[in-house]
């Protein structure tokens, strides 16, 4: 049904969409940078695993901006302050508990189950209210009303955004885990990094 829908769009129009998309996901950005951190903190798996929760996220987003929602909390600017704030709290609870940990203990990367670094990740991404409003301006550009319904057409591209957002997240978050292991191997300062980056985040967050 979606995806008979997304078969309706030109070629062209599908390349320049994916390749907007893939230029959009490259520039790094919070989710990029949260990745990064818990690749550095645990490993490559870590990085990984943050960058499928951050994508489970965007699904969130997706379907807001497909059902109206986004245009409704964007109509709402205190709501959008709130929720800045409160994804600003918890990267700044993820800096303390990052800045405490102490040394890097190499058999501590498994302590962390999959499930809560993909919790994380999700939470992460979920608490930063730009996605949405960015997935309001960005898809609708590439909708015809001919192509078919258009919240099936904001969904497909939604989808396809948000799977090579995923991959691209993961890629950081690997490439972070292999220069997290290469420091830990002569410092313990890993887990110093990784609470600057978060705390970073959480003023960016805030400061716009």
């Amino acid at each position: 049904m979606i995806w008979d829908t997304i078969a309706n769009f030109p070629a062209q129009q599908l390349l320049a969409f994916m390749a907007g998309a893939l230029v959009l996901n490259l520039a790094p950005g919070q989710d990029v940078f949260f990745a990064s951190a818990c690749g550095i903190q645990n490993g490559p798996r870590a990085g990984a695993l943050a960058g499928l929760g951050v994508g489970m996220g965007v699904i969130f987003h997706v379907v807001m901006a497909t059902v109206g929602l986004g245009a409704l909390v964007a109509a709402h600017p205190e709501a959008l302050v709130a929720i800045k704030f409160v994804g600003a709290g918890y990267l700044l609870w993820l800096a303390y508990k990052s800045w405490t940990a102490g040394e890097i203990d190499p058999s501590a990367h498994a302590a962390s189950s999959p499930w809560s670094i993909i919790r994380r990740g999700a939470l992460s991404n979920l608490l930063n209210p730009k996605p949405v409003l960015f997935l309001l301006a960005f898809l609708p550009q590439f909708t015809r009303p001919e192509f078919g319904p258009i919240w099936q057409q904001i969904l497909g591209l939604g989808l396809m955004f948000m799977a090579s957002g995923t991959l691209v997240t993961m890629g950081y978050g690997i490439v972070g885990g292999y220069a997290g292991q290469v420091i830990g191997k002569r410092l313990g300062i890993v887990n110093r990094i990784a609470a600057v980056m978060f705390a970073g985040l959480a003023l960016r967050l805030v400061s716009k």
